[in-house]
């Protein structure tokens, strides 16, 4: 916040009347994941109400969980993915020296994003092209998610290392105002003297993470968890704050919008006889658990195994991975920490793969299978390494992290490339099988997909999962427990019941299809056959077929941009000379070529319209369709929200 003061009030030139006014100082925020502190600069530098910045990572709000210029006016650009923010920086530096502008480019940095090997490229070029209109800014507080800087990938002596690539470097203490001034300002100052000539300057400053409040100061954990209502008043306590900040308006404020939110959310939702939410009911109860506990629990479960190596990409605690050494020493020689540095990582990957390792990796599912994209398709999978790839907190419901961290085009990625399989697994308990699967029994490179939400339990132990073969998934009836209303059987091991269609998913999805499969049991008498498709690679196009051959309508539902499993599916329908001559109609329930929005994960499942309630809606819509084909037109979407 002591940059960020010094920055927006005191030594960037900017007009929060004319946020684009042209001649006006840039500010890059490559670490994204300090909004709030860059929210708080524009609030109290004019460009937006300062009570407006408690509508963080509320959904349809422009305070993302992650900045998004194209929604909030002060942003320069949508920031996120660490290690970008330099290279953007480089470029408006290079167009203000072409369009002969005299202003300057700040670009707020941490220690940890030092590890991205990006920031080097950047940093190789703002030196070779003499950048002095560049000012870099490193919050060297120490720390990152998994740990202290220097513990988990030590980016010292971060002064040798940007001077060795031509930058001034200047040391000071961050929370010392009159240093930070006078550091930024006679960065501008060199940069005035001697336009195109000089150096790029970066600016290191030393801070302590939670500064002045003791219960935050050094400690990793506050990475990302906001403080309970106690926590905020004794550290605005510590801080001298305490009744200086409007503590009961914020809140008021931030309630009014929610229910706001709510509201709007309500609206689009389609309506039936009853409510069919999770848990809503008496009956039908469900049990919530991530499914990525299930990645840890078989990492843990089979670690003994000396080939297994686990890599640590920053996220370790919240993606389960560290489960593999938790409470086993002996595994600690084969736990690698990488740091935040995907693309390295993949090849290391594949390098251990090719000396007979089985390595293990996760992260953010978009991180974990686009920023390494191109290290995946020829590092592991031209070489068919035996590489597990673990795309966490995929699909929208990881929420408020925002449009950066939700992956929606990771299975598009993944089941492109050759040799890669790909499974994405439906609750906890088939995660774990899954995992067990792949890391063992299954050779080759592969990616598997899961969420960091709690989600429905519907499989269990005795619940079959083979790789490559969908399961059929059947209401049986209401019951207490939501598991219990059905019955799962591998598709080969099931005959036709003349269900009047199919609903083919995959992850999450197929907890929702079956809550869908009751909505249209309950509402309007319609049998439904749930495919549960969770190998999206191979795919078991003998499944589909069958399905769309005896019900004549397929209804896909993924939590992802609509085709990593519509297109697949439908290709498997018009491919089959099983199905010449015989309509099958289609349709799909997925994100619709649209980023992800921060909000609360539930919020986002309704927002993106993939719940239940959306797919059931769109079911009777193509079961009207296919009666108006062998009878008297009938348009039943019309009762969806009437009855």
């Amino acid at each position: 916040m002591d940059i960020t003061a010094a920055l927006y009030l005191r030594v960037a030139d900017h007009d929060p009347k004319n946020p684009n006014w042209p001649d006006r100082d840039r500010i890059i925020w490559s670490t994204g994941h300090k909004a709030p502190s860059l929210y708080l600069g524009l609030a109290f530098a004019g460009f937006c109400p300062k009570e407006d910045v408690a509508l963080l990572r509320k959904l349809y709000s422009p305070y993302q969980g992650h900045p998004h210029w194209l929604k909030l006016p002060g942003v320069e650009v949508s920031t996120g993915s660490l290690g970008q923010g330099l290279s953007i920086a480089v470029g408006i530096a290079l167009a203000a020296r072409l369009d002969k502008k005299n202003h300057h480019v700040f670009c707020i940095m941490g220690d940890g994003e030092q590890q991205e090997g990006q920031i080097w490229e950047a940093a190789m070029e703002a030196g070779h092209f003499k950048l002095d209109n560049l000012i870099g800014i490193v919050d060297r507080n120490r720390l990152q998610i998994d740990g202290w800087v220097k513990d988990v990938m030590n980016v010292e002596p971060l002064e040798d290392k940007y001077r060795s690539f031509g930058w001034e470097v200047v040391t000071i203490d961050g929370h010392d105002m009159n240093q930070v001034v006078e550091a930024l300002e006679k960065a501008k100052e060199n940069a005035k003297a001697k336009p195109g000539s000089g150096k790029p300057t970066v600016i290191i400053a030393n801070t302590v993470k939670g500064k002045g409040v003791s219960f935050m100061e050094n400690v990793a954990g506050w990475h990302g968890r906001a403080p309970t209502r106690e926590e905020l008043d004794k550290a605005l306590k510590e801080l001298g704050l305490e009744g200086q900040i409007p503590v009961e308006l914020l809140f008021a404020h931030a309630k009014q919008y929610q229910a706001e939110v709510e509201r709007k959310l309500e609206a689009k939702m389609p309506k039936f006889h009853r409510n069919y939410w999770w848990n809503a009911a008496e009956n039908m109860k469900a049990q919530m658990k991530p499914t990525r506990l299930g990645f840890g629990q078989s990492l843990a479960s089979n670690g003994d195994d000396p080939r297994i190596v686990c890599f640590g990409l920053d996220i370790s605690g919240s993606i389960t991975i560290s489960e593999f050494y938790a409470n086993k020493p002996e595994r600690k020689s084969r736990w690698i920490s990488m740091g935040i540095a995907e693309q390295s990582a993949t090849s290391a990957a594949a390098g251990l793969a090719k000396e007979g390792k089985l390595p293990v990796f996760g992260t953010y599912a978009t991180f974990a299978a686009a920023r390494n994209l191109d290290q995946i398709r020829t590092s592991i999978c031209y070489g068919n390494f035996n590489v597990l790839i673990a795309g966490a907190h995929g699909g929208v419901s990881v929420g408020p992290d925002g449009a950066t961290h939700q992956a929606l085009e990771d299975c598009f990625a993944m089941c492109g490339l050759p040799n890669m399989s790909v499974v994405v697994p439906c609750d906890m308990v088939e995660t774990r099988k899954a995992t067990d699967y792949l890391l063992l029994k299954h050779v080759g490179p592969k990616y598997i997909r899961f969420a960091r939400e709690a989600t429905p339990i519907v499989t269990n132990e005795n619940t079959p999962f083979v790789f490559g073969k969908a399961n059929v998934i059947r209401l049986r009836k209401e019951a207490p427990n939501f598991i219990e209303a059905f019955e799962t059987k591998l598709e080969s091991d099931y005959r036709d019941e003349c269900e009047d269609l199919t609903i083919a998913a995959c992850g999450p999805m197929v907890p929702e299809a079956m809550r869908a499969a009751w909505i249209l049991k309950s509402d309007f008498g319609y049998e439904t056959r749930v495919l549960n498709l969770h190998t999206l690679k191979p795919l078991d196009t003998e499944a589909i077929v069958r399905a769309a051959r005896d019900t004549s309508v397929v209804l896909t539902a993924e939590e992802h941009q609509i085709g990593a499993l519509a297109w697949p599916v439908s290709s498997a329908i018009t491919q089959s000379p099983t199905l010449y001559g015989i309509p099958i109609i289609t349709g799909a329930i997925g994100v619709k070529d649209r980023f992800g929005d921060s909000g609360a994960p539930w919020e986002l499942i309704k927002e993106f319209e993939v719940s239940a309630e959306h797919i059931a809606a769109k079911a009777v819509e193509l079961i009207g369709i296919k009666k108006s084909q062998t009878g008297p037109p009938v348009s039943e979407v019309h009762l969806v929200g009437t009855k």
